[in-house]
């Protein structure tokens, strides 16, 4: 009986084990966009890395001065590609700092070279980390296609708001170029509306011949929802 009591409780020990490895689908879920990240991240230092030995062993100063340009272009990114990595752990963070450290990686990547000035308008306010990391999300998808589509050839302004006002958050992207109205719903736009369902909130896009702009509004706490903060606002029955 011993015997048996014993493998009773190595078999129970067992399925504890079992049970225990198991992970939810939502961190499943995380643990596949850290992997994907990690890849990311890896590739872009080894290229970064190749770029760096090709240019040390040239002879010639202009592949010398084009490399480090590519190398410093490829840095910017993955700094920016750093700054838009999930966090590993949900805590309060000042959402202004976030955005700017993001802007200005995104600003030195992409919007420099293409001679396009970023301008930044922040109030501070603290965010939970998670839904600080989608806000990048969405920032970094519409400066980038501002930065497409906007301005063509010709120098250009991005203008980025960001504050609070009570339980909601405004974020605002507004650019001074000549995009119209899109002909259909591309793929960023679609993950942007499903990345402002997630905060709980709504975007809405506005396009002109002096420029388009994006607002964003969302609450700033994860279980409210925009129509619920909106409704209680005072005035409003």
């Amino acid at each position: 009986m011993d015997t048996e009591h014993m493998q009773t409780n190595h078999s129970s020990s067992n399925a504890q084990q079992v049970v225990d490895l198991r992970l939810e689908p939502t961190s499943v879920d995380h643990l596949l966009i850290q992997e994907l990240s990690h890849r990311v991240k890896n590739e872009l230092t080894s290229v970064i890395g190749l770029a760096v030995s090709i240019a040390r062993r040239s002879t010639s100063h202009e592949v010398k001065s084009a490399l480090a340009k590519v190398s410093n272009t490829l840095h910017c990114y993955a700094v920016a590609h750093r700054a838009l990595q999930m966090p590993l752990n949900c805590t309060e963070i000042d959402a202004s700092e976030y955005v700017t450290a993001l802007c200005h990686s995104l600003s030195c990547a992409r919007l420099d070279p293409q001679g396009i000035e970023l301008v930044l308008a922040l109030r501070p306010f603290k965010l939970r980390s998670e839904r600080c990391w989608k806000l990048g999300l969405i920032l970094s998808e519409l400066i980038t296609n501002s930065a497409r589509h906007a301005f063509g050839n010709r120098r250009g302004t991005i203008e980025v708001t960001l504050r609070a006002s009570g339980l909601l958050v405004e974020c605002c992207v507004k650019d001074n170029g000549s995009a119209q109205s899109p002909h259909g719903i591309g793929q960023g736009l679609k993950i942007v509306a499903a990345l402002a369902k997630e905060l709980g909130g709504a975007i809405s896009h506005e396009f002109g011949l002096e420029g388009a702009t994006s607002t964003l509004t969302f609450p700033i706490d994860a279980k409210s929802r925009l129509v619920d903060v909106v409704a209680a606002k005072p005035g409003r029955k």
